[in-house]
């Protein structure tokens, strides 16, 4: 497809949008808003992880126009404020992309990624501007993430700032100082807020951990629960379904999660 067949079918797509906003158009899609919208662009990028995980090319084409229209969607209704419009949005990342590249359109050199991505976070800080930071050190890290992504970023951010460990075996202390003071909470039998507490900072000294493996906690966690997903539903069919896993007991069910464990 040349870039004369895209304008045209980008342009297509928002004349499409138009009319579903319009007095004719969608009943559904003329009473969304902003706010209204915001979950659906968080289903859909979860949605496109979820494609690309399992490298299906066709669910990913399909997840990643689904993302494309709610930034149409946004567009189209920030055109109709009179706020802003779709060419705003290009503009903007264009801009960005130019910017935050100065190793590639402008004159400065690097010597591999890891340089690559540290200019970047000074730019992007630059250009955010480090007053914002006076008061709130993390304050331009959404708050909305999934909070082991969060926790991951805040802690980056205070490396970024030499407040961090020095080696791996302190993280590790740290975990098992976590670990022995959740375990005592339990043992005394506390409030649920104290455990809850403990923890939370054993999950928050994990994430510490996966930063130093340099390995995402989310992406972990992930293919843990893939896992978990993958071993359960053969141990349901090793016990002829759900409804007789029921009536079985743990010793047994644990024969057969251990077997499956092994076969793998």
């Amino acid at each position: 497809m040349n870039a004369n067949q895209t304008c045209r079918i980008f342009c297509e797509l928002l004349e499409i949008m138009q009319r579903l906003r319009s007095d004719h158009g969608c009943p559904w899609d003329k009473q969304q808003n902003h706010n209204s919208l915001k979950p659906y662009i968080i289903e859909e990028a979860y949605e496109l992880v979820d494609a690309i995980n399992v490298n299906r090319i066709d669910e990913i084409v399909d997840e990643l126009g689904d993302i494309l229209l709610q930034v149409i969607f946004h567009a189209q209704i920030g055109s109709e404020n009179h706020s802003f419009d779709i060419n705003d949005v290009i503009n903007a990342i264009r801009l960005k992309l130019l910017r935050r590249h100065p190793h590639v359109f402008g004159d400065v050199t690097v010597k591999n990624a890891e340089e690559v991505v540290t200019n970047w976070q000074d730019i992007k800080r630059n250009e955010k501007g480090r007053d914002s930071q006076k008061n709130d050190a993390f304050g331009d890290i959404p708050s909305v993430l999934p909070q082991l992504a969060y926790a991951y970023k805040c802690q980056k951010r205070a490396a970024e700032y030499g407040f961090d460990w020095s080696k791996i075996q302190d993280v590790f202390e740290k975990v098992n100082e976590e670990w022995s003071e959740l375990q005592e909470e339990i043992s005394l039998k506390s409030n649920s807020r104290r455990m809850e507490e403990e923890l939370g900072d054993l999950l928050f000294a994990i994430v510490n951990l996966s930063r130093f493996l340099d390995i995402h906690p989310e992406e972990a966690l992930r293919s843990a629960t893939a896992k978990f997903k993958r071993r359960f539903n053969r141990v349901k069919d090793t016990a002829n379904g759900l409804e007789t896993m029921k009536t079985m007991s743990l010793e047994e069910l644990d024969q057969i999660w251990n077997q499956v464990k092994m076969s793998e």
